[in-house]
């Protein structure tokens, strides 16, 4: 393991002796605990769980506050579908990955730099190992420009990529069980757009799916939407002022047979796509699906289109855009939906149409995640839940961050950061201590000690572990001596630190 300069920290030997180690710092892409005179801000970010019922899995949620914007609970308007509009502004916010339990405590948090966001947080699997994922970048007409990340279990960067010659968007970063990644990207082109009644030479944002291999960062296979699909299959208004968004790429998938599975949002169609050849296999949905839809079957505008098998297709149905103006607001409520195809047939049924309980619209964003238990779990993209429900539709857990959130997910994790733990003690007149440490997944409890000197410390105060930002009252101001233990679910010492006064 790479150990990194920061400060002194000791690790408790299996003698009960104790070593002291310099922790090595200052390596690229490692998310570091601030230092002493400069602690992280206490903020809890606002996350209000309305429901929390035991599934039987162990885990935590891995979420953004997205493409930035506050919730607005299924309230905001479309604008019609021809660009995606830019979301509310939260002030003073910033763009945060962040890794919660599921009551609400952070576990790991990692803020974009100034200017640009974190997107599809979430934990994934490369080489045979858990690994964290996430776009950074800009955000730019309801797209992203920038570039895709994986860290190992200790945080530290382990590869960064853009398809070739073009950036990254925020929509898609998903690895394969080949360590090949499925990346979208937004390319500004001049095309034709008298069939949608605009000028001869009018400007769009085509849509690229990349298949990269991440080991070398070779881009093996491209799929180029305007080159398969006419402009005319959009559901988007041309608008003079704007740049055309005719397909806007959502997500990319694979299939059980390793074709690829691409949502376009604004065609209203899923798309399955030979992986060799780029032809398309058949649509769903949309003004051309090769399968009659029955009954039931209605979406729109939807994200996160995946194959589970080789006739379900499973997706989050924002039921959003100009296929739905102007019906009821009952049929007009996203959902987490399955649909099996007929492939001899050419039909598509629909098996579970989820809705939530509060009758949410999710203009944009969303997805759909199916756990190991058969329940599924997301987001409700902008109408500001997060939700996991059973096969038959009970609702085990609900809360609500404070910002909106692209995607969500509900993984195992364990993260042993490489920098050490920290103990802030009170500013003069307060009692309250802080432990901090951002990423750690194996401490349950903390253990202050105290006394006149560093070499005469005894057990103080014990709490238990309630987020990697944990409060710690003392009784009195700070005198003498402080040190901080890590205990683990035993009351283990994982690491102490040196002690401060």
């Amino acid at each position: 393991m790479v150990i990194r300069i920061i400060g002194r920290v000791f690790y408790p030997s299996a003698t009960g002796a104790v070593a002291g180690v310099l922790l090595l710092g200052s390596a690229v892409g490692c998310m570091t605990v601030a230092s002493a005179d400069a602690p992280p801000p206490k903020a809890p970010p606002e996350y209000k769980v309305n429901v929390n019922k035991p599934d039987g899995l162990s885990g935590y949620v891995f979420y953004t506050t997205g493409l930035g914007g506050v919730n607005d609970n299924g309230k905001q308007p479309t604008d019609g579908g021809g660009a995606t509009a830019e979301p509310k502004k939260e002030k003073g916010a910033g763009s945060v990955a962040r890794i919660m339990t599921k009551s609400g405590q952070v576990v790991y948090q990692r803020a974009a730099p100034k200017g640009e966001r974190i997107n599809n947080f979430r934990t994934q699997t490369y080489r045979g190992k858990p690994v964290l994922t996430w776009w950074q970048g800009e955000s730019q007409s309801g797209h992203g420009v920038g570039t895709d990340f994986i860290a190992d279990d200790h945080y530290n960067i382990i590869a960064s990529f853009t398809p070739s010659n073009m950036p990254a968007d925020a929509h898609e970063f998903r690895l394969t069980p080949d360590g090949k990644a499925l990346v979208t990207s937004y390319v500004e082109k001049t095309v034709d757009l008298t069939s949608v009644g605009g000028p001869k030479h009018g400007k769009i944002y085509d849509c690229i799916a990349s298949v990269i291999d991440v080991a070398t960062k070779r881009t093996l296979f491209q799929w180029d939407a305007l080159q398969h699909v006419p402009v005319a299959d959009t559901y988007a208004s041309f608008k003079a002022e704007k740049i055309l968004d005719p397909y806007h790429m959502n997500s990319i998938a694979l299939d059980p047979s390793g074709n690829l599975v691409i949502s376009l949002r604004h065609t209203s169609t899923i798309y399955n796509i030979n992986r060799t050849t780029g032809a398309i296999n058949w649509r769903l949905g949309g003004k051309h699906s090769t399968f009659a839809l029955g009954k039931g079957i209605q979406f729109s505008y939807q994200h996160d289109a995946e194959m589970p098998n080789a006739t379900t297709v499973s997706m989050f149905n924002n039921n959003d855009g100009p296929q739905v103006q102007g019906t009821p607001a009952q049929r007009r409520l996203s959902s987490l939906e399955w649909i099996h195809l007929d492939l001899a047939a050419r039909k598509a049924t629909l098996i579970r149409n989820q809705t939530h309980p509060d009758d949410l619209r999710a203009a944009a964003t969303g997805n759909m995640q199916a756990l190991p238990n058969g329940n599924a779990f997301g987001s409700w993209g902008n109408a500001g839940h997060i939700s996991e429900f059973t096969p038959d539709g009970q609702m085990l857990y609900d809360a609500v961050p404070a910002r909106r959130t692209y995607r969500a997910y509900f993984d195992p994790w364990r993260g042993s950061p490489t920098t050490p733990p920290q103990l802030v003690l009170p500013a003069q007149g307060k009692t309250d201590a802080r432990a901090i440490w951002n990423g750690a997944t194996n401490v349950a409890q903390w253990r202050v000690l105290h006394g006149p000197t560093t070499t005469d410390l005894t057990p103080l105060t014990t709490v238990a572990w309630r987020g990697y930002d944990t409060t710690i009252p003392l009784k009195d101001e700070p005198s003498g001596y402080y040190q901080l233990q890590a205990l683990d679910a035993h009351g283990h010492v994982l690491v102490q630190t040196a002690p401060v006064h």
